[in-house]
């Protein structure tokens, strides 16, 4: 494993401590994330791996699963392995040269040494997804599958993955190393890859579980998926009205929404073959055609009727498909996982999560999945340079749950936490502290076309903790903007970011509390001063120097939290730097979205609300002020 490898290399006293004490879970965790984000540098260059499939097979070779918790530090064996038998995590020696890249083709051989029970589990994509990648493998290993395999679309991807001893095979397709943006033509292109993956994998005889790397597993999949035998194709869907309350698959007469190709589970049958070569040939005949499309075309030609017995699949493309729909409340969306809850609502345990039904980009999916806690980020994500600073948001009951769900009652609870959150904002650039953003309450979803609040037949709560992408650009927010114009970069965490577990004991215990208070009453003055139980009484309204000569004598405390943000702080004194703040945080928000009654449909959040008499949260009135406030 690779955490075995990495204690190697580590320092003495922490193998000593390591091998005298016992692992607990958390600690685990913590040490393999670690060995996950170690690793050598890559190189460029690629073939076609097209050209690589069709090898002859070899004799299945035994499947080994990474154990729980290890007793001691292993010894690294010196005998010769193959790249795809060696446990998941266990790293080669850095002393070996990387196997040239022919030895990484895709072939029957590479798939059996990584099948299990007739199973394999696989996802690609570029260097720009590798933390996604580790945190899906990670999530697989630590529920006990070693069955899976990662397609590398450039060499810097294999190269680091080889290195971290995650089993890996060229997919050769000279892809950028960098993001690319849903609906590109890159995009595009990573679509007709997964066909032709799929294409060519089920001729050896294997069950594929396909997967976009933009989810995770949260539950073995595989005991579910193996209760439906008959089926040919097991597909996710867009579903977000429930059509079970349990976990039987959703009854696909009910289900409306589109099929999902993030998650799908086929069997090497005759009916699923014919269905992924017809499914290429379309995809590879027309690049117009979006891969997700081109499948529910082909599978809705014929949709009907259901498979004799109570399993719930019916007969679909050509007639002789057997296709099941698994159930949105489990194989969630970003929609009934973020926003709906449904498991947590119908009390069942969620298998997966896809980050679709989400805004800002790439950004706004792994700030989803850190929300959940279910992402795995190096250890120093959790111990940021300068410390964090938090606040209670105290927000009234009556913005909350009084009076009518609707435009106005969602804007007025949205722009209340919108002002305090930009008075965070400047605390946290004034002294140079990474925010922790509180959750945030909505009364209304966000989706893309006019709806009355919240999707007609969800079971969508009313207010609900709504995704930090709901309201806030978080992919402008992570940007990189040029200082001298948007002053110093203000780094963000998540609202769950104090509860996940692998927080560091000597963060979480590192904490003051910050009592705001009016100056002028009894103990309220500017001073370094605590109270007995630990409390630090501030002056509401103090000024930027005061800020600075308070807390500069707390800068080695890791968290600061704030009892409220409203009124604490007046703006900076310097008019340069204020100018640049506001340039900086009014980019932060986005729109609402949508009204019926009205083309545009969409409403801007605005940062600076409260300074403008007469603010509403009405849609652009001409073609003219369709454009993020000034």
């Amino acid at each position: 494993m690779g955490w075995r490898n990495a204690f190697d290399n580590a320092k003495p006293v922490f193998v000593t401590i390591y091998a005298t004490v016992i692992i607990g879970i958390i600690f685990s965790s913590l040490y393999v994330i670690s060995a996950i984000y170690s690793g050598k540098s890559a190189a460029d260059s690629t073939t076609s791996w097209l050209s690589h499939v069709g090898s002859p097979p070899v004799e299945q070779a035994p499947n080994v699963s990474q154990p729980a918790i290890v007793q001691a530090v292993p010894t690294p064996s010196l005998e010769p392995r193959s790249m795809s038998t060696r446990p998941i995590w266990e790293a080669p020696l850095h002393t070996n040269k990387m196997p040239p890249l022919k030895k990484f083709r895709l072939s029957k051989e590479l798939v059996q040494e990584r099948v299990k029970d007739n199973v394999i589990i696989v996802t690609f994509g570029n260097y720009a997804f590798m933390d996604f990648i580790l945190t899906w493998v990670k999530h697989l290993t630590d529920l006990g599958l070693s069955n899976l395999l990662i397609g590398a679309m450039d060499t810097k991807l294999l190269e680091a993955l080889y290195w971290k001893g995650v089993p890996v095979f060229d997919m050769g397709s000279h892809m950028s190393t960098i993001d690319v943006g849903w609906g590109s033509p890159t995009f595009h292109k990573m679509g007709r890859e997964k066909v032709i993956l799929i294409d060519s994998i089920l001729p050896y005889g294997y069950e594929l579980l396909m997967c976009d790397t933009d989810m995770v597993w949260l539950k073995d999949p595989l005991p579910y998926l193996a209760r439906y035998p008959e089926a040919d194709v097991l597909t996710s869907s867009d579903q977000v009205v429930p059509t079970v309350t349990d976990d039987r698959l959703d009854i696909w007469q009910q289900v409306g929404a589109a099929y999902n190709i993030g998650i799908f589970h086929w069997r090497p049958t005759d009916a699923a073959k014919r269905l992924a070569k017809e499914w290429k040939d379309m995809l590879l005949a027309d690049e117009k055609i979006w891969d997700q499309n081109g499948f529910n075309d082909l599978v809705r030609k014929q949709l009907g009727p259901p498979v004799e017995g109570e399993s719930g699949l019916v007969y679909a493309f050509d007639g002789n498909l057997k296709l099941g729909v698994l159930p949105a409340s489990i194989f969630c969306s970003g929609h009934t996982y973020f926003v709906q809850a449904m498991y947590q609502q119908l009390r069942l345990e969620p298998y997966a999560v896809h980050t679709t039904f989400q805004y800002a980009g790439t950004e706004g999916k792994r700030h989803r999945l850190r929300e959940g806690m279910v992402f795995y980020d190096p250890p120093e994500y959790y111990d940021a340079p300068g410390g964090f600073l938090s606040f209670k948001p105290s927000i009234p009951k009556t913005l909350l749950l009084d009076g009518e769900h609707n435009v106005k009652s969602h804007f007025s609870l949205i722009n209340y936490q919108i002002k305090q959150i930009r008075m965070a904002l400047a605390i946290a650039s004034l002294l140079n502290r990474t925010l922790v953003m509180p959750p945030l309450w909505c009364r209304l979803d966000r989706l893309w076309f006019p709806h009355p609040g919240v999707l007609e037949g969800s079971i969508t709560r009313q207010p609900f903790i709504c995704p930090l992408d709901h309201v806030f650009e978080v992919n402008v927010m992570l940007k990189e903007l040029p200082e001298e114009i948007f002053g110093p970069q203000i780094n963000i965490r998540e609202y769950s970011f104090f509860d996940n577990p692998l927080m560091p004991k000597q963060v979480k215990e590192s904490w003051l509390e910050v009592q705001l208070c009016q100056e002028g009453t009894q103990d309220c003055v500017a001073s370094n001063t605590t109270s007995p139980s630990g409390v630090l009484r501030f002056p509401k309204r103090s000024n930027e120097e005061t800020f600075k000569t308070i807390f500069s004598s707390f800068k080695d405390v890791k968290i600061i939290q704030f009892s409220s943000m409203q009124d604490s702080f007046p703006g900076f004194t310097d008019k340069a730097r204020e100018e640049k703040f506001k340039n900086r945080v009014k980019r932060y928000v986005g729109i609402w979205c949508c009204v019926a009654e009205h083309t545009p449909g969409h409403i801007y959040y605005d940062m600076y609300w409260d300074e403008k008499p007469g603010w509403k949260p009405i849609p652009p009135q001409t073609p003219e002020d369709d454009h993020p406030p000034p």
